[in-house]
């Protein structure tokens, strides 16, 4: 029986590369993302390309009720889960004091909310395996507040929280937990920005040192994992 990947968010950007990174390696992968067009792009080149099932499912993750359907779409399937990435995220900038209502909100129920909750639903049927791998993508933005990204850092800082609870509680058992904190990455977030391509990181720098790290022997755990472009953050 194959092994299963699961990636939220993953139609685009960081979530792609990670997908297609597993996939790659022969693993099925099953992803969610708000976009049904995006999605079957992402499974009819990814299937094509590879030897591999691609198994989509189109959810709003800010969305409890769409997490947890995605959740119960992955247990259907009746594979081993042996990697679990929360990738999913928003970004809105702004400012505490001046941003718009129901920005914290908006921002912690896709960034954190949706990592809770499907890994509530995923997390104890991987405690089953002799080894798997949770993945939490934070942020640098969960270790240190930037201009512009109030809300966005708090509800980082919060997944990063998460992750490291998850962590402790696990820390007994065949689950790795990892938090990986990713700096600036060329992907639509920085779309229109006046920067040469080489200033960012590359969404596929972030997939290697996910599968690198997932690659250990069972007796290491990386637990936190800092990228940042190689001439510092933007």
């Amino acid at each position: 029986m194959k092994k299963l990947a699961v990636v939220s968010g993953a139609s685009k950007g960081i979530g792609r590369a990670i997908v297609e990174k597993f996939a790659s390696e022969g693993y099925e992968v099953a992803v969610c993302s708000r976009s049904s067009s995006n999605l079957q792009a992402l499974k009819s080149e990814l299937e094509t390309t590879y030897t591999t099932k691609i198994h989509v499912f189109a959810a709003d993750v800010s969305l409890k009720k769409e997490i947890q359907d995605f959740g119960k779409f992955v247990l259907d399937l009746r594979l081993p889960v042996h990697i679990l990435v929360n990738n999913a995220g928003l970004f809105l900038p702004g400012k505490i004091l001046e941003e718009a209502e129901d920005t914290l909100e908006k921002l912690i129920n896709t960034n954190v909310f949706s990592a809770y909750h499907l890994s509530r639903m995923i997390v104890p049927e991987m405690q089953t395996l002799d080894a798997s791998h949770v993945f939490n993508i934070c942020s640098i933005a969960s270790l240190m507040a930037y201009p512009q990204s109030g809300s966005y850092s708090i509800s980082k800082f919060a997944l990063l929280g998460f992750s490291k609870s998850l962590r402790q509680e696990l820390l007994h058992t065949n689950v790795k937990v990892t938090s990986v904190m990713p700096g600036a990455t060329l992907t639509d977030s920085w779309a229109g920005v006046d920067l040469p391509a080489e200033r960012f990181m590359e969404a596929k720098d972030v997939a290697d040192i996910i599968w690198a790290s997932y690659n250990l022997s069972k007796s290491a755990v990386v637990e936190e994992i800092v990228l940042r472009p190689m001439q510092g953050d933007i």
